[in-house]
This record gives C-alpha cells, structure tokens and sequence, in this order.
C-alpha cells in the first residue's frame, strides 16, 4: 500500500469533520475518493499532505508513518488554484520544482519535456496573470508532477478545460499511472470516475460508507434488472416483473424473480414478445453515488 490511514480523527471546534476514517490505498491505482460537499474529503486530504494533523489515528506512507520528509514524494493540485499571477510562467515552475527537491538542471530538463507534452513551449516567459483559466490549470498541474511524485492527489483537475485540454490531461493521468505513480482523485464528476478510477471510497458525514474496486462496487449494486427492445404484447410472469415500459411499448426495463434466472426470463419473453435485444442494466456511479448518500443521510 502507498497509503494506509488507520482510524483518523478531525475535529474543528465543535465540528467532527472526520470520525475514525480508514483506507488503504493500494500502489499503482487511480483511487477515488468521493463524497458530497462537506463530507470530509478536503480534511483528509488536507492530513495527508500535512497541512494539519489529525486529533487521533495515523497516516502510513510507503510503509512508513507519514513525516515531513515525505512531502518530496507527494504532488498536489487543489481545487483552488495558488500561483503567483506576476511572476513568469518559467520562472515559477523552476521554483516551484527545486522547492520540491529537484536541482536546477534537473528542474530544467523535466520542464522542458512538460512544455513540450503539454504543447505550451512559447508560455515561458509570459506571465500568469495573462494565461486562461484553462493555461493556468496546465501550468499548475505541471508544477503538480514536475518531481515524479510516488503519490498525486488531485481535486477537481478538468475544472476550467474545454474537452480537447480535459482529454490531454487524461491521457497524461492515465501515462502516470502507467509510469507507476499512485493517484488519489478526488471530483464530483462520475463519468470521470466511471473512465479512470480502479478503486473509489465514498465518504459522509465524516466516515468511510463505501469502498471497493470499481467493479465490484458496480456489481454489488446491481438488482437483476434487464433492458429489453421488443415488439407485442409484455406482462409479468414467474420469471420477471416488468419495471418500466416505454410510451411506445417497444422497450422495457425487467426485473429477474429467480435465482440464477437469466434464461428462465428469456424463455418466458420469447412466449410473449418477439424479443430484439436483452442487456443487462449495470448502475452508474452517479446512481450508486446517490444511493448510498441518500441511505446514509
């Protein structure tokens, strides 16, 4: 695991923002972490890049309990953005870099690339306040993985791109992980999470309610529903419960009543209907996401 946080508690005043929090983050994954505003997430990121410490509870990273010296190994892109809107677009980044541990020829040469990956070589010497939102994220996410971070936590990272510049990111997210750096996600955007997350935890009101492989998370919500195209005349049998059906009769939502009764359901259908089509209906992440939040309001 890059990170295991073991029952961590954070109180602020009279307000519990995380109440025995545990994860394992395991190395190599993109793992999403989801929750409502106000949920904790902030809060937990904030610990793990120890900005605060937590009121109880441990961070462990890479095996060992999370110490200031492990802030070279961890790359953060907030939500929030923080450059320095007069200074250079080059001149930041050199800084930014050696403050993370890189010698000036090294920050030179993994900048370089950046630029060149990112399409952005003629931005070196402009300064930032004269960037796009959109440039401004490029740039801040360069100064994110200039240092070849084991761990990036990145909150709401397609925030201000317009889809081609979303799409580069992603490429680039995904060229990261291939490259071995573990992702910590954070979004409320779930088809974001449907494309690119291997693990997610979902937190509310302050405590893990969800965690999982994508898959199994997706599989452990199913409800043995089918969507049906077809033509004639549809009704419940032994085999099925019609959930829903189209205005104009030719598509159905089906609900299996028996074990294992795939087939069962498609013999009785085939006595009724001349049947077109026969998909399992999988849950998106944002109705699970809706689910699980609702239930554990």
């Amino acid at each position: 695991m890059i990170l295991s946080i073991q029952n961590v508690v954070k109180r602020y005043a009279e307000h519990t923002a995380l109440a025995g929090v545990s994860l394992e983050i395991p190395k190599g994954q993109i793992f999403g972490l989801l929750g409502p505003n106000g949920a904790g997430k902030t809060s937990l990121i904030r610990i793990i890049n120890q900005i605060t410490a937590p009121d109880e509870g441990q961070v462990i990273f890479d095996g060992e309990l999370l110490q200031p010296k492990h802030v070279e190994q961890i790359g953060y892109l907030p939500e929030e953005r923080g450059l320095y809107k007069k200074m250079k677009v080059g001149e930041q980044l050199m800084y930014l870099a050696q403050l993370k541990g890189l010698s000036r020829t090294e920050a030179q040469n993994q900048l370089k690339d950046w630029f060149i990956r990112l399409d952005i070589k003629d931005w070196w010497n402009k300064p930032v306040d004269d960037l796009s939102k959109g440039m401004q994220q490029k740039t801040q996410f360069i100064a994110t993985v200039v240092h070849e971070p084991k761990l990036l936590i990145l909150d709401e990272p397609f925030s201000g791109f317009d889809p081609i510049n979303a799409n580069m990111l992603k490429e680039e997210i995904l060229g990261l992980k291939e490259r071995g750096t573990t992702i910590l996600f954070s979004t409320h955007r779930m088809e974001s999470v449907e494309e690119l997350c291997d693990s997610i935890a979902l937190i509310n009101h302050s405590q893990v309610v969800l965690t999982g492989e994508k898959e199994e998370v997706r599989n452990r919500y199913k409800k043995d529903e089918y969507a049906i195209k077809f033509s004639g005349a549809l009704s419940d049998t032994a085999a099925f419960q019609v959930v829903s059906v189209d205005d104009a009769g030719q598509s159905a939502i089906i609900k299996l009543t028996q074990a294992d009764g795939t087939n069962k359901a498609i013999a009785a259908l085939i006595k009724q209907v001349d049947l077109q089509e026969f998909k399992e209906v999988v849950p998106s992440f944002n109705d699970i996401f809706i689910q699980v939040v609702e239930e554990t309001k």
